[in-house]
């Protein structure tokens, strides 16, 4: 997310235009990235469990077979970024930002494979409560990025300047230099020399790939929903300008920041309990849920009072566009809503998981984000809906999302409520 505040105020720097290209190319990159991030975070539990039940022979085999999972997922993500034309002209992107955003898309398009196998090495971090070796690699890695995003983008020392597309190229090398030092940790460091993981890769394991796909492709599939609502308000409010879409992007990346928060508690929550419940102790897995929700909401609180708060200053610090400033400003009011209702829907989900429970997620998410978020949205902000008139402004996008997400959120706690009753 580091990155993405630094290529926003590098590329915001640089030109609006730039900024608002930004808008839709990101917006497309991380609609790809998280989704398919979402199928191989699914095996955390796996993984935890497993942990939980002292087979730690079985941990490497299983992370083995999760490559095949990661090499299908990269080959699906990078055709899609590769070709993204069909979906700019679908949308109706107008046609001054595609050069750019198709220039950009191309260069990440090369960058997703090292970072969804990062992501492979981070989840076994996680599910093993050793993450702190992921935690400084990424820390080590922000130095470099914002400084090759600066030189390639605005040039210098012998490099023309090459606007948006520097901050891809920055990302890209960043990103594969993550992936080595990691497998060299992996190979190194003796806290995973137990776990036998650089033996030979077995051939593929149709029954264990069959379990990893029941319960990966619907938690992807269920971050694909929320993640291409972001995507498409994006798409759809670049019809209102580039000063629209540029205060989106400025609402839509802090909001992407203050989520952090909720999905490492709930990533943490759901490798303790997952992890205990690999041990056989479902009173410990209750109380590590309960604590997680305790801290997810503390956290929210927090950052929707920032929000709403600093607000003004938040924005001056992506734009020196007083109308881009203003617009931001008005959106980060509702983000704050939107935040709110986030984190809660964030940790029920991630907990559903460790209880196998994912289909009914899916499901909700398709209705209420798809349909009262992304299709309220759009009729509230160019048709209006009922009494009120077409806003044609990003507001109503991120009105009715919330909206969307504290519906979500509430049926979630009761699905969570419910399944808890029911394993007790």
């Amino acid at each position: 997310m580091a990155f993405g505040v630094t290529d926003t105020i590098v590329a915001g720097r640089y030109a609006e235009g730039a900024l608002a290209a930004l808008s839709v190319g990101s917006a497309i990159f991380v609609s790809v990235y998280v989704s398919l991030l979402g199928v191989l975070q699914a095996l955390l539990p796996v993984w935890a469990e497993l942990h939980g039940a002292q087979r730690t022979a079985e941990v490497g085999r299983s992370v083995r077979q999760s490559l095949y999972l990661c090499a299908f997922a990269i080959a699906l993500g990078m055709a899609i970024l590769l070709f993204p034309a069909p979906l700019l002209r679908w949308a109706e992107v107008p046609q001054a930002m595609r050069t750019d955003v198709e220039a950009y898309l191309q260069v990440l398009a090369f960058a997703l494979a090292p970072a969804l196998l990062f992501r492979v090495f981070s989840t076994l971090n996680q599910s093993l409560g050793q993450p702190q070796l992921v935690t400084w690699l990424q820390l080590a890695s922000l130095a470099p990025k914002l400084a090759l995003s600066i030189w390639f983008t605005f040039g210098g020392a012998g490099l023309p300047a090459m606007g948006l597309v520097g901050c891809g190229w920055a990302t890209l090398a960043v990103n594969w230099t993550m992936l080595a030092c990691a497998a060299w940790l992996l190979r190194s460091q003796p806290v995973y020399r137990e776990y036998r993981i650089w033996r030979r890769i077995e051939p593929p394991d149709w029954r264990q790939l069959g379990q990893f796909a029941r319960l990966g492709v619907p938690a992807g599939l269920a971050v694909l929903v929320e993640v291409t609502s972001f995507t498409l308000m994006a798409l759809f409010i670049a019809r209102l300008g580039t000063a629209a879409s540029a205060a989106h992007q400025i609402a839509s990346n802090l909001t992407a920041v203050a989520y952090m928060v909720p999905l490492s508690i709930a990533i943490a929550t759901s490798a303790r309990v997952s992890f205990w419940l690999g041990a056989g102790d479902a009173a410990l897995a209750r109380r590590a849920c309960v604590r997680g929700f305790q801290l997810a909401l503390l956290g929210a609180l927090l950052f929707a009072a920032a929000m709403a708060l600093l607000r003004w200053r938040l924005a001056a610090v992506y734009s020196a566009n007083p109308a881009v400033v203003a617009l931001g400003a008005t959106l980060l009011l509702a983000t704050a809503a939107y935040h709110l209702a986030d984190a809660v829907q964030t940790l029920c989900v991630f907990v559903l998981r460790c209880y196998r429970v994912t289909v009914l997620p899916l499901v909700l998410y398709c209705t209420l984000l798809w349909g009262v978020g992304l299709g309220g949205s759009y009729l509230l902000a160019y048709r209006g809906i009922g009494p009120w008139p077409a806003m044609q402004s990003p507001l109503a996008f991120w009105l009715m999302s919330a909206l969307a997400l504290a519906l979500a959120a509430v049926l979630l706690m009761g699905l969570l409520w419910s399944t808890l009753r029911r394993r007790r």
